[in-house]
């Protein structure tokens, strides 16, 4: 074991300083399509027959409506007032609306200045493009209208915070590019709304609306946007983990490019939350292979930021009630997104002190907040002049009181609870002290003394411990020397994987949680496992 974590650790070293070299930060919205297979062009009679679809248009116009004020809750829940909505709306009928031929579509319309207009093209998926059967095909439906364009798909507009691009506006004269289906069907109906605007708003130009182009891009392959496939090293030292990681699971790299990827956290309407503390952002990543900003600044806004190696946001969760629940390094605090957008504080001092840096974070069913404040997002770290408390604490928020709950580590990092939640584990960033701390759960929510769960001080390399998961058979994935640790509920090793970056942390998604996602250094990766994990905020959230 010993021989092959030296060479994981040396593999590390070079990877490190080879894949800054290499990357391509994918972040601006752009998945890596490549080349469809199959192109319909929308703008031809030939095209639009293929589909037995047809183009409408309809002039849009602003109409005066009786909406509300902001209440005390921010929310439209004061009194009455005028304002404005959007003529007809997108799921009226558009069966009566003028047929456009495709050749047509770059005819003016609208008039000019401030003006909007509706494009409705329904259509029927055929059995083949050309020589490209559509069945388990990605297909992919791609405008660039003069001079915006929002797209909405049989009725919806999928839209989340911080999107650009997509359904929503991406920008003037730009491409929206919308997956339609990544397993199609032939005979799938479609009902795509474009909305046509002109821009910018506040400077009204004299053109006119027009589609710039329109296609249906179909791909052979599933996803697309998946980069190529990833080595995946596994030592196997218990035949326990067959069942966990079945032999020949592929690693897959969804993304690349970033400064340092970190606590990842699957949102239940479909996507992916990570952050890259050391660019001080908060990314999104959705299964169509996009990447996102979701939230810039996202973990400090200070003049002094040059002098923090990681000053952004860190850990991220779900509650109960589907809110972002953040630990902000530069900030030294834990935070929580309210739907209304505000932030809500949820610890920033203990007995007056500054936190020195909260690291990772996890809600217990009955809505308590755990989490772990080590220096590391300090410039300086431990001897770090701005560090107020004497202690590296594991602290728990509830009804609004912090507590302090455990002082026994110098770097306590990542942070889970058991199935059942009678312990609660968690991890030491400390070369001389690479432990697992497994501590019980009281019922005032407290900890008991705490017991050394699994040591790994022996394991050569520099790298500690770090992030954590647990699924529901109670196994832990442990971010360790040399790559990620599986340990059972016993305390057994099982063994250990990783790919060609050492993950930082992890997370549980997909519709069934069942896929294990991994935040590794430059990189974003994932794993389909046999057993679910333990994940925040089983429900939906709208």
């Amino acid at each position: 074991m010993s021989r092959w974590l030296r060479a994981v650790v040396a593999a590390a070293a070079l990877l490190a300083g080879l894949l800054p070299l290499f990357a391509r930060a994918q972040v601006n919205g752009d998945p890596p399509w490549g080349r469809p297979d199959a192109i319909v062009d929308l703008r031809t009679p030939a095209g639009v027959e293929l589909l037995q679809g047809a183009w409408r248009y309809h002039d849009a116009r602003l109409v005066q409506v009786t909406g509300r004020a902001p209440g005390k809750d921010l929310r439209p829940s004061g009194g009455p007032v005028s304002t404005f909505d959007i003529d007809p709306r997108p799921d009226a009928d558009a069966s009566r609306w003028p047929v456009v031929a495709p050749p047509a579509l770059e005819d003016r319309r609208g008039n000019g200045k401030v003006s909007f207009g509706w494009y409705r093209l329904d259509f029927t998926l055929p059995a083949a493009v050309g020589p490209v059967a559509t069945s388990g095909a990605t297909v992919v439906f791609e405008v660039v209208v003069d001079d915006y364009a929002e797209v909405w798909v049989d009725g919806a507009l999928r839209a989340t915070l911080g999107q650009s691009g997509g359904g929503v506006v991406r920008g003037f004269n730009a491409p929206n590019r919308v997956v339609l289906s990544q397993d199609a069907r032939p005979g799938q109906r479609f009902s795509v709304g474009v909305f046509a605007f002109n821009g910018p708003l506040s400077a009204a130009p004299n053109n006119f609306l027009w589609i710039r182009s329109a296609t249906l891009d179909v791909y052979r392959r599933p996803s697309p946007s998946r980069l190529p496939a990833a080595e995946l090293l596994v030592q196997r030292l218990d035949p326990e983990l067959d069942a966990i990681l079945p032999p020949g699971t592929p690693l897959e790299q969804l993304a690349t490019g970033f400064g340092f990827t970190e606590g990842p956290v699957w949102h239940p309407d479909g996507y992916l939350l990570f952050s890259d503390p050391n660019e001080n952002t908060l990314y999104r990543w959705t299964p169509d292979g996009q990447v996102s900003v979701y939230r810039t600044k996202s973990g400090y806004m200070g003049v002094d930021i040059s002098e923090y190696k990681q000053p952004g946001s860190n850990g991220l969760t779900l509650d109960a009630q589907g809110r972002l629940t953040i630990n902000q390094h530069g900030e030294r605090r834990v935070i929580r997104i309210e739907p209304t957008g505000q932030v809500t504080v949820l610890a920033d001092r203990y007995q007056g002190k500054r936190l020195n840096s909260p690291n990772d974070l996890v809600y217990r069913s009955d809505g308590t907040l755990y989490f772990t404040d080590p220096p590391f997002g300090l410039p300086r770290v431990f001897d770090d002049p701005r560090k107020e408390l004497p202690f590296s604490g594991v602290f728990k928020v509830k009804d609004g009181v912090l507590t302090l709950l455990a002082t026994d580590l110098t770097g306590p990092n990542g942070i889970a609870f058991s199935p059942d939640e009678r312990f609660l584990y968690v991890t030491n960033w400390d070369e001389k002290k690479k432990v697992v701390m497994r501590y019980p759960v009281l019922a005032d929510g407290t900890l008991g003394p705490g017991t050394v769960f699994f040591d790994m001080t022996s394991a050569p390399g520099e790298e500690a411990l770090d992030g954590m998961k647990v699924d529901r058979a109670g196994h832990l994935f442990v971010s360790g020397p040399g790559g990620v640790w599986v340990l059972s509920p016993a305390g057994k090793l099982l063994g250990i994987f990783r790919g060609p970056e050492l993950a930082a942390n992890m997370a549980w998604g997909g519709p069934d949680g069942q896929t294990l996602y991994l935040t590794a250094r430059t990189g974003l990766y994932r794993l389909r496992l046999g057993v679910p994990g333990i994940r925040p905020a089983p429900v939906a959230v709208r």
